[in-house]
């Protein structure tokens, strides 16, 4: 049997945990087995190099513009994704669909397939750092908020060691369990989660909390970041006093219910001001703001800086 051929597409300042997780599981697949089960190639946009957020560049085969024959097509980027989407690589991605490669996308990388419109009606994951901005502007897609997504037409994972879990999946997928368990040991990995598993990690694991009050009000709190409930319903919901929640705030993140959730909204509307193109106003409407003003000074009050100065930063 021929040896599968996965080229990435490597998008400038992409991610290069993302990318060493992608490739680790494949050499240590042919490791083991004392077979080439898989052989790999990259492209980039001058067909020379490609530079990673941290710095460091790999080396290229390909040009955006000459994407050999493969079995499996990847797009990987980082940080920045959306000024890195060109013509050539749209142009590549459309070339590479029509002669029926499967393609997936790692890390941010289902940016670019959502705007190529290759995921229109389809679930897909991507890194949860970018979950605001992908919802606000690819409503069409049916955003997972979980490590991978292989069940669909185009496979995505959200970037770091959620793409060694996919690649996992497909090692088991085309060669058995057996061979991939033997390959997460190899990596010293605690074994592959599945599909479904949620990237982020439980707010109770993340501050060592026991109190399921605390981690649905939170719950709560991140549903309705465009239209803010009141400490007063919350706590109804929860089924204690105002007085309690205010205690379990103060108790968990020295702050009170109110200033917590002013601090999420803040957090979201940063995270939409840098990472997509919708206006001031918008955000401010999309974060339960319903006075420019208001949330103008409440910006700059929490990051130094204006909301039209903090994108005028990545203009």
């Amino acid at each position: 049997m021929a040896a599968q051929h996965f080229v990435f597409l490597l998008v400038e300042d992409h991610t290069h945990l993302t990318l060493a997780c992608a490739i680790e599981p494949l050499r240590i697949a042919n490791l083991i087995s004392g077979r080439d089960l898989y052989a790999w190639s990259y492209a980039s946009e001058d067909g020379i190099s490609s530079r990673a957020s941290n710095g460091s560049v790999t080396l290229v085969a390909h040009g955006f513009g000459a994407v050999p024959r493969a079995d499996r097509l990847f797009v990987i980027s980082g940080l920045g994704m959306t000024g890195q989407i060109t013509p050539a690589l749209l142009a590549a991605l459309r070339r590479a669909r029509s002669t029926g490669v499967r393609i997936g996308a790692l890390c941010s990388g289902a940016w670019v397939l959502a705007q190529a419109g290759f995921l229109d009606g389809m679930k897909a994951a991507i890194h949860w750092e970018y979950h605001d901005a992908f919802a606000e502007r690819f409503p069409e897609v049916a955003l997972e908020r979980c490590v991978f997504v292989a069940d669909e037409k185009h496979v995505t994972a959200s970037g770091g060691s959620a793409t060694a879990d996919l690649m996992l999946h497909l090692i088991e997928r085309d060669h058995g369990y057996d061979l991939s368990v033997a390959v997460s040991d190899m990596m010293v990995y605690a074994g592959a989660r599945e599909a479904g598993v949620a990237q982020r990690i439980s707010l109770q694991s993340r501050h060592g909390m026991r109190n399921p009050h605390v981690a649905r009000a939170i719950e709560i709190m991140r549903g309705a970041l465009e239209e803010p409930v009141s400490p007063m319903l919350i706590a109804q919901d929860l089924g204690i006093s105002v007085r309690q929640l205010e205690r379990l705030f103060g108790r968990y993140f020295n702050t009170s219910p109110g200033r917590y959730y002013m601090e999420l909204r803040l957090d979201r509307a940063r995270h939409l001001l840098l990472q997509t193109e919708m206006s001031v106003s918008e955000i401010a409407v999309a974060c339960g703001f319903q006075s420019l003003g208001h949330f103008t000074r409440l910006y700059r009050r929490s990051f130094g800086i204006s909301p039209s100065g903090q994108r005028g930063r990545i203009a």
